[in-house]
């Protein structure tokens, strides 16, 4: 159970990406105070979990209510996920990012923090996707959701730490650890369309 824990503790980590959306989140609110900063990351990372909690416990009635079978999902969702990768490997992900955030948003815990930067259409698709896949099994489903709350609870943790010592952050050690994350998540990617395949296949 622990490995299961930490294994999707990672996983929901890596389509977070609190490390790659760190800089943004400093040019969104280097108007504002540190104080200001912090309740900024603390008020961000909740609304993001609440959104992640709720497609995580709804997921699966949704595909049902619109027919959606699992495989056909967990295909689209590794589709997804390896467009994104693609994206944090060329370093486009960030520059869409850049480009699509509204810095003048006078609620910036809910856009552009809380949404898409941090509950994006890449985290929610993997919550969707990774819960769909405990079935039924309810300790897998709350292992899940405990590594979905200690996922985001960390990112809140480097958003403080980002806001408390914004000038020794380095733009390019995150560019790195961006590309990096980025194979592992391609790898995972592929792995679901492989999973999604073979349960078509076996149905």
């Amino acid at each position: 159970m622990i490995e299961l824990f930490f294994k999707t503790f990672i996983f929901y980590f890596i389509v977070i990406d609190p490390i790659g959306s760190t800089p943004i989140f400093l040019v969104v609110t280097e108007h504002l105070e540190t104080k200001e900063k912090i309740k900024t990351a603390l008020h961000g990372t909740f609304i993001a979990t609440l959104i992640l909690l709720f497609f995580g416990l709804l997921g699966n009635s949704i595909l049902a209510y619109l027919n959606i079978s699992f495989p056909a999902f967990t295909i689209a969702g590794g589709i997804i996920l390896f467009i994104i990768a693609l994206e944090m490997l060329f370093d486009k992900r960030q520059q869409r990012k850049e480009e699509n955030t509204n810095f003048t948003s006078d609620k910036l815990s809910i856009f552009p923090l809380a949404t898409p930067l941090l509950a994006g259409p890449a985290a929610i698709t993997s919550v969707i996707v990774s819960v769909s896949a405990a079935g039924n099994d309810f300790t897998k489903q709350a292992i899940g959701m405990f590594a979905l709350i200690a996922a985001t609870l960390v990112t809140f943790i480097i958003l403080f730490i980002a806001a408390k010592s914004e000038k020794i952050i380095n733009k390019r050690i995150i560019s790195i650890f961006s590309r990096i994350v980025a194979i592992v998540l391609a790898g995972l990617s592929v792995q679901y369309i492989l999973d999604g395949i073979k349960t078509f296949m076996s149905i």
